[in-house]
């Protein structure tokens, strides 16, 4: 790989991909409650990435996300069958993108020095099918080199080694780390990608600017409101 290729690695679900569609599907079933329960499903789904990690231990991203479902329903009194719960859980792998992403994507892939990948906690499977499949993005699916999964390393962001994982997998060396850009709407995301010495680009759609303290030194290399706007921080890189 050149020296000079600038490597952008996309965050899938919640930066290329919007789970609103699967909010409007929790409205057939629960009208007053659907987008309630549809936050504390994500709340709960990356909680429990979290839990594991400190705990060390390893649970597929499918399961994860079914049984935060399962947990969000509770909190709420409410209940799904368990063919209601496979509709939702299939619903991944047909999300549409959010409306900045296909104009993106087809401006990078005229750009030579640009090589993009997917990097996901979701299961390789999972990750194939929700790019495979979504009216949105399937058009753009060869844009991609690879898709990315942590699935093969046991461990969710914002482990380190999810990200040395990541590192590998573009072909980079460690001295090359600042030739890869992580692109994703999840601040702990972006700092765990600082953290390890990569440069991560937070897509800020609500424009409320960063407010993460987790770790205040580990700040975005970039903050765009528009994943267009990430065009020209790496042509300004």
């Amino acid at each position: 790989m050149a020296a000079d290729k600038k490597i952008l690695a996309f965050d899938l679900y919640g930066t290329l991909l919007s789970t609103e569609s699967i909010a409007k599907e929790l409205e057939s079933h629960f009208p007053d409650k659907a987008q309630s329960i549809s936050s504390l499903w994500r709340r709960y789904q990356l909680e429990y990435t979290w839990r594991l990690n400190s705990m060390g231990t390893y649970e597929p991203f499918s399961d994860i996300t079914r049984n935060a479902l399962n947990h969000a329903l509770a909190e709420h009194d409410e209940f799904l069958s368990d063919d209601a719960i496979a509709s939702l859980m299939k619903a991944y792998d047909n999300l549409s993108t959010f409306l900045d992403v296909k104009p993106t994507l087809s401006k990078l892939s005229e750009i030579p020095t640009v090589t993009a990948f997917v990097f996901s906690n979701g299961t390789q499977s999972m990750v194939s099918n929700s790019v495979q499949n979504s009216p949105d993005l399937s058009p753009h699916a060869a844009f991609f080199r690879d898709f990315v999964s942590v699935e093969s390393i046991k461990a969710y962001k914002p482990a380190r080694a999810v990200y040395d994982h990541l590192v590998a997998k573009t072909g980079k060396s460690s001295a090359q780390k600042g030739d890869i850009y992580l692109v994703s709407g999840n601040p702990f995301d972006v700092v765990g990608a600082r953290s390890v010495g990569l440069n991560a680009i937070w897509v800020d759609r609500n424009g409320k600017g960063w407010t993460d303290a987790a770790a205040p030194k580990f700040r975005p290399t970039a903050i765009v409101k528009s994943l267009e706007d990430i065009v020209g921080v790496i042509q300004d890189a």
